[in-house]
């Protein structure tokens, strides 16, 4: 790495004390290595895919996955994030656009970082937060997939099928989704031609 470039990633580095100490998706990364894990040009991404997962979660479910909200709420709390509860509140029968468009408007307008949907199947929730532009939900049902729409996807709402899935790989999938960053590179390229 040229001084130049090691003084320019020394600088952000200061500026954001709190990272050296972070536990989450970035750890083991510091300013002597971290330019072995993503270019020079896509360093400014870096931070901006994976620093803000740090922050606010938007989550949000349907009667269905009312019971696995409920269980994520503290689990993430306790592992430092914030949490906006889009609803449902209850385990009667609702429509889940109700609580998927809440959701993705969250991390559309850069209110949450990024977002966690839970229904029955994970379908009808997905396909509603899709819908809205920068969105890029993804149905997870195993940890490599959790991970694969990090990487590949640059996803920013995990979609949980709840009738599907143990709520431990609930929280394993939450947690690698949490941690994984966008390896950017050709897997960009791709993202840039979901919108239409």
């Amino acid at each position: 790495m040229s001084e130049k470039k090691k003084s320019g990633v020394d600088k952000v580095f200061k500026g954001f004390k709190w990272f050296k100490l972070s536990i989450g998706p970035l750890k083991g990364l510091n300013s002597s290595n971290i330019l072995k894990h993503c270019r020079w040009a896509d360093f400014e991404r870096f931070f901006k895919t994976n620093i803000i997962m740090q922050k606010n979660i938007a989550i949000g479910c349907d009667h269905a996955g009312f019971d696995y909200k409920e269980m994520l709420k503290p689990f993430l709390s306790a592992q430092g994030f914030s949490l906006t509860d889009c609803g449902t509140f209850g385990k009667e029968s609702v429509d889940y656009p109700d609580f998927a468009h809440p959701v993705a408007r969250a991390v559309e307008n850069g209110d949450a970082a990024w977002g966690i949907l839970i229904c029955g199947s994970a379908n009808g929730v997905a396909i509603t937060a899709n819908k809205h532009a920068g969105i890029r939900a993804a149905i997870c049902w195993t940890e490599e997939i959790a991970a694969l729409a990090r990487q590949h996807n640059d996803a920013n709402i995990i979609c949980i099928p709840a009738r599907f899935v143990s709520e431990e790989l609930a929280k394993q999938m939450v947690t690698v989704f949490s941690q994984t960053a966008f390896e950017g590179g050709r897997h960009q390229n791709r993202v840039n031609k979901i919108s239409c």
